[in-house]
């Protein structure tokens, strides 16, 4: 029997876990793969504070997962199939049993939204791609189509010029969503051709990506651009579907919480993307972390 358990090891799990065996809790994070989440395949990360120079995503979250360990955190690698509470206790099932807690953090986060456009299913690991860290290097010397305008998209275009030959980023407005200092910096890079007001109509290509039919949505017209990778970043769907019949979600599946990270299930704390919030970067997801914790604590001892 746990005090908690943290479902997530990206950075609102890591938090959850470092104060959770702080307070000497009963506490063990799972996580399906390895700890870090999203923020560990981010190249570079600069607005996390004390890092005037930045910090690499998978440093900085290496230094988390250390910390988290080095309070006692208890951590395994397994993934969850399914969440139930029976007399107050929860039990999660996961692919090597099921294990009992008083109360869970949920810290799914989230994973890119596809495009839903013809030929994309088909080439995803053929030349799409949802991380410039990961396969940037593949394309070196080549010409890759990023899609979208935020922060996400415009970070990893110039994180791509490292490699690639031409990037272009193409939004469905006439201006980016990214902050201004990322703007900026894209907009200086030789390398960075921006294709405004279009949209990916197909993506083009056999046994691996040779272009993308693009539609203006102004005029309607379409045009190929011939490119040997596609970086899709047009948001993110939350990983919500464990307590969908626990918790109240929003229209676009985000788990509803108060400020105490609570949501309608006693005893269930969301933390970090997965949760319905105004901000989703590491910061705020650290802090959603911490006052899960602190909340689960609080919520035991209350009885």
């Amino acid at each position: 029997m746990k005090d908690v358990i943290i479902i997530g090891g990206g950075p609102a799990g890591l938090s959850a876990g470092i104060y959770a065996a702080r307070a000497d809790m009963q506490a063990l994070l799972i996580e399906r793969a390895m700890t870090g989440g999203l923020a560990a395949s981010t190249e570079r990360i600069e607005n996390y504070p004390g890092y005037p120079e930045g910090i690499g995503g998978p440093e900085l979250m290496s230094k988390m997962d250390e910390q988290a360990r080095h309070f006692g955190l208890e951590v395994t690698n397994t993934a969850v199939e399914e969440i139930r509470k029976e007399d107050n206790l929860f039990t999660i099932k996961t692919e090597d049993g099921e294990l009992q807690a008083k109360t869970v953090i949920l810290a799914t986060g989230a994973y890119p939204r596809l495009l839903n456009v013809k030929g994309e299913q088909e080439l995803l690991g053929r030349g799409i791609s949802f991380c410039a860290t990961c396969d940037g290097a593949f394309f070196r010397n080549r010409s890759v189509a990023v899609i979208g305008g935020g922060d996400a998209a415009v970070e990893e275009a110039m994180f791509l010029t490292r490699f690639a030959s031409r990037v272009y980023i193409v939004h469905r407005r006439d201006q980016l969503r990214a902050t201004k200092i990322v703007q900026q910096r894209a907009f200086k890079n030789d390398k960075i051709e921006f294709v405004w007001n279009s949209v990916v109509d197909q993506v083009i290509g056999e046994d691996k990506v040779a272009g993308v039919l693009l539609k203006n949505v102004q005029t309607g017209d379409t045009r190929r651009l011939d490119v040997d990778g596609v970086f899709i970043y047009v948001g993110y769907q939350p990983n919500s579907k464990l307590v969908s019949s626990l918790a109240g979600l929003d229209e676009r599946g985000y788990v509803i919480t108060g400020e105490d990270m609570a949501t309608s299930c006693p005893g269930l704390f969301a933390a970090g993307d997965v949760r319905r919030k105004s901000l989703r970067q590491v910061v705020t997801a650290v802090a959603d972390g911490a006052v899960a914790a602190v909340s689960a604590e609080k919520f035991i001892a209350q009885g």
